[in-house]
């Protein structure tokens, strides 16, 4: 299949490819906040009695699900993955509030800049993507270093999907969704069954011609190819 082939097919598609969401990395830094929210809230909140421990656990795994069904949903519908990414985006942001709150209402730390671990907590959450990295710290961290790599791992995420939502936009508004792939898949494959006809009305005379020197070259070595003879 040569360029312009190849082009043709791409042109030719209504789903679009379906991505593998387990290799992106805002994916499994959401993973990494679900399981670690969940034990930060096994191990520092009461099973019973506080709705803050259901809220947060909700909002890391609304955060982490709204990723992967907007990224399955993205096959057909620009639209909804966009709206489902933006839905996962904001429960984040929530999840974020909550770890901020409980830093807050307990007296810890909130490590910034100056702080003499905020540096290199920041780049062990940049380059570090796999729950792997992070689980063996589950049962060592405090509550403020759950808080503080929580946190920081919100805002990461959240620059993530906010560039990779940007990028899906932008492809939106030029290639549209399924309804302007659907018309253009339409609108190539009438294109190419004109070309293909032109091309085989163009080719007739051509074969016709070709025939007709055929048959002179058999009747002038005293063939005859008549019908019927």
């Amino acid at each position: 299949m040569d360029g312009a082939d190849k082009q043709r097919a791409n042109g030719n598609k209504v789903l679009k490819a379906q991505t593998d969401y387990k290799h992106l990395f805002f994916y499994q830094k959401s993973d990494v906040l679900y399981q670690m929210t969940f034990c930060f809230c096994d191990k520092f909140l009461p099973p019973y009695g506080d709705r803050t421990r259901d809220q947060m656990i909700q909002a890391a795994r609304s955060g982490k699900q709204n990723i992967v069904e907007g990224l399955s949903d993205g096959v057909t519908s620009t639209e909804m993955m966009l709206k489902l990414l933006n839905v996962g985006r904001s429960s984040l942001q929530e999840l974020l509030e909550d770890y901020l709150d409980y830093a807050k209402a307990h007296g810890l730390i909130i490590w910034d800049s100056s702080h003499p671990r905020y540096n290199s907590m920041l780049a062990f959450c940049r380059k570090h993507n796999a729950l792997s990295d992070y689980q063996p710290f589950f049962s060592k961290w405090n509550a403020e270093e759950f808080c503080n790599i929580a946190i920081s791992l919100c805002h990461i995420t959240d620059k993530m999907l906010t560039t990779y939502l940007k990028k899906e936009e932008q492809s939106f508004v030029t290639e549209g969704g399924i309804k302007e792939r659907m018309y253009k898949a339409r609108t190539n494959y009438r294109r190419d069954q004109d070309i293909e006809y032109e091309r085989l009305r163009r080719e007739v005379p051509v074969l016709k011609a070709e025939i007709a020197r055929l048959k002179k070259l058999l009747q002038s070595h005293g063939i005859n190819c008549e019908e019927g003879s």
